[in-house]
């Protein structure tokens, strides 16, 4: 299918050019550089593998995210993770063990995929999985944390193996941080850039925005200020309502336009920075890329699901390999779902069609 095409081809041109924009902001850091120039080249073999899928039928997405904790050390107001019970929440299901998310990487490696977004809860209270992780050196492993659990044996691990590269959390400037994540969470987390400045780690900062922050976190002025801490990588990622009661702080169309026109200005105005904006950047994508098209969700259980925001599955990574979980009924269900909104203009496309996504998984 031609979009299929395309998309991958927009994907895979993308994936090389951020790595391309990400060395370049690291010119001068010689062994960030130095892993950057073997990533690249890794980049590509990632391309032939999910070229030799693709002529089989398999669409193996350039991304994963595997969310490989259900524990948290703080308690952020509109986790997703938590108002869909993945975080904090009991289950009688054990959590994959790190030799079973080692296999899940090592199948992904295999199959072509270039990035896998490690994400919680904390990951960081999984140390036994980032060192797993650390040893597929032909993967970059951006981690999302919170930041407040950067420590010596942490700080060593990600020296001694870069494709680990930690993507801390703020919601803007200390009011804002500490009013969705705790008092002092502003101040360890910029602790902790100072610690991964100090080593000369590539890092980079995830931001949730939402209408009462957009203008501050996409601001020239708090960017440069990410910048001179180190900086070199921004996530924004538009807020999704999980939790009832929340729906004004999510961004609308309007916002949406806005945030498209400051991006294009930062994009400008940073050379030496990489912006991306999710789902935002869908929308120059052909539309929502979950169940494969670009991306898929591992949860701590193993489940595959086709995002974080759409925590649905039939399938888990336990009993079945990663082709099988792509080629899955459901997954293909939600997929030709996506193809078809080609109105897609931004926002959580399938938590937006949520009992529509829910009826695809009994067919």
């Amino acid at each position: 299918m031609a979009i299929g095409l395309n998309l991958a081809e927009y994907l895979n041109q993308g994936a090389e050019r951020l790595v391309r924009d990400v060395r370049r902001a690291t010119l001068f850091n010689l062994k960030e550089t130095a892993f950057l120039w073997r990533y690249g080249r890794s980049l590509k073999t990632m391309l032939r593998r999910r070229a030799m899928h693709q002529a089989q039928g398999h669409p193996i997405p350039m991304f994963l995210i595997a969310s490989i904790t259900n524990a948290c050390n703080l308690y952020c107001k509109g986790c997703y993770a938590r108002a869909n019970g993945q975080c904090g929440g009991k289950s009688d299901a054990p959590l994959l063990t790190a030799d079973e998310w080692g296999d899940v990487f090592a199948q992904a490696e295999a199959a072509g995929v270039g990035f896998i977004l490690l994400a919680g809860g904390e990951p960081m209270l999984r140390h036994d999985v980032l060192t797993v992780a650390a040893r597929h050196e032909g993967i970059l492993f951006p981690i999302f944390t919170n930041g407040t659990m950067i420590d010596p044996l942490m700080l060593s691990l990600l020296d001694q193996h870069r494709n680990l590269v930690p993507v801390v959390s703020l919601e803007g400037g200390e009011a804002s941080t500490d009013a969705r994540r705790g008092a002092g969470a502003y101040r360890r987390v910029q602790a902790s850039l100072v610690k991964l400045s100090n080593r000369r780690l590539l890092f980079g900062v995830s931001l949730t925005v939402t209408t009462e922050n957009r203008a501050e976190v996409m601001s020239p002025a708090f960017v440069r200020s990410l910048r001179q801490q180190g900086c070199r990588l921004v996530f924004y990622i538009e807020y999704v309502p999980a939790t009832p009661g929340t729906e004004s702080l999510a961004p609308d169309d309007a916002e949406r336009l806005i945030m498209d026109h400051n991006l294009e200005e930062l994009r400008a105005s940073f050379p030496g920075m990489v912006f991306l904006s999710f789902p935002g950047d869908e929308k120059h994508m052909g539309g929502c890329l979950a169940a494969g098209r670009g991306f898929f969700h591992i949860n701590a259980y193993g489940s595959a699901e086709p995002c974080p925001f759409s925590p649905y599955s039939i399938s888990n990574i336990k009993n079945q390999t990663l082709l099988e979980v792509i080629d899955s009924p459901f997954f293909q269900a939600v997929r030709e779902l996506n193809a078809q909104d080609c109105g897609h203009l931004g926002g959580c496309a399938l938590f937006e069609k949520e009992a529509l996504v829910k009826s695809l998984l009994h067919p």
